[in-house]
């Protein structure tokens, strides 16, 4: 049975897991993704996150495949009501410019909104950031989008530490919408780019964290073990990076967790980042029931406190 947790001071509650939307029209073709968004809501699930640049790196697509489905399936299911949406801005260039001018942002949630099938972005994130904008310019245009009644709560993805706090403070000093939100890359053997400064600004501002490759591309799951395996995925030619480092010593670790719970490599994963301080919900895809399955138990798996250090030790 999922846990709403509070995301950050959002005003957002979802349960320890968000379903990551960038293989709906991809990897997971419309009827595919109409099953797991039913699923995922019959599970308990509430956020599914998704982006304006998902999938554009299919040969054909444009970008907005992604919540074009979601989209279709609110409309089919009746289910707007159960769920929140994140969407994000800031990685295509289109109409209004490119990345976070402020003309982009306000076309870009113009084109989401419209693909979604929406009144409201729950959820809208900067997907990167934009030195060449002004943030007090970018926050300005998602002001207005709030104000407008368009977007709920802000997001960031893929901040540094010291441009997160720079836009707080510009923020907190013109009277603008803060960050609310903010989406790393943070997983068991890829830990340096959130811990530390970044965490810590996090916990201090309340900022709710909801990390992406929280099973880094595959490799926590267990199925990629050596060099052999790396034919198993299209994401296989990224592990060698991770055996080369911590990552055997990080899945040995696992493995001998999952013989004392019995959990999947894969929950494992999922509850170590659940458990981290300062983070409410990691966000992971499937692309079948039984994968979503899996995921979604994650949120029943309580790691002990000796466990939960193992693979902290493990990775470090």
């Amino acid at each position: 049975m999922s846990i709403l947790r509070e995301l950050g001071a959002s005003g957002l509650m979802t349960p320890p897991l968000v379903l990551g939307g960038n293989v709906f029209g991809w990897t997971a073709d419309k009827a595919a993704s109409f099953r797991l968004l039913d699923r995922f809501v019959e599970k308990g699930g509430v956020m599914i996150d998704t982006a304006d640049v998902y999938s554009s790196w299919v040969p054909g697509h444009v970008g907005g495949e992604s919540e074009t489905i979601i989209g279709e399936w609110l409309r089919a299911s009746g289910k707007r009501d159960k769920v929140l949406i994140a969407t994000k801005v800031g990685m295509l260039d289109g109409k209004g410019g490119s990345k976070l001018a402020p003309a982009r942002i306000a076309a870009a949630a113009e084109a989401s909104l419209a693909r979604l099938g929406v009144d409201t972005i729950d959820l809208y994130f900067a997907h990167q950031d934009d030195e060449d904008v002004p943030q007090e310019d970018a926050l300005a245009a998602f002001d207005a989008l709030i104000e407008a009644g368009k977007v709920r709560a802000l997001g960031a993805s893929n901040f540094h530490a010291a441009r997160l706090k720079s836009a707080l403070d510009i923020a907190t000093r013109e009277g603008l919408p803060h960050y609310r939100v903010l989406q790393p890359e943070y997983n068991l053997v890829s830990r340096h780019k959130f811990e530390g400064e970044l965490q810590d600004l996090c916990i201090t501002h309340n900022i709710g964290v909801v990390p992406y490759y929280g099973l880094a591309s595959g490799f926590l799951t267990g199925k990629y073990r050596g060099e052999a395996d790396f034919g198993k995925s299209v994401r296989g030619g990224r592990m060698a990076a991770f055996l080369a480092g911590k990552g055997g010593a990080v899945l040995e670790a696992m493995d001998a967790v999952a013989v004392e719970t019995g959990a999947s490599l894969a929950q494992i994963a999922l509850a170590w980042l659940a458990a981290q301080d300062g983070v409410t919900a990691p966000i992971a895809s499937a692309t079948s029931i039984e994968q979503l399955d899996e995921l979604v138990g994650a949120w029943d798996v309580a790691l002990s406190r000796n466990q939960l250090d193992q693979l902290t030790a493990a990775g470090a």
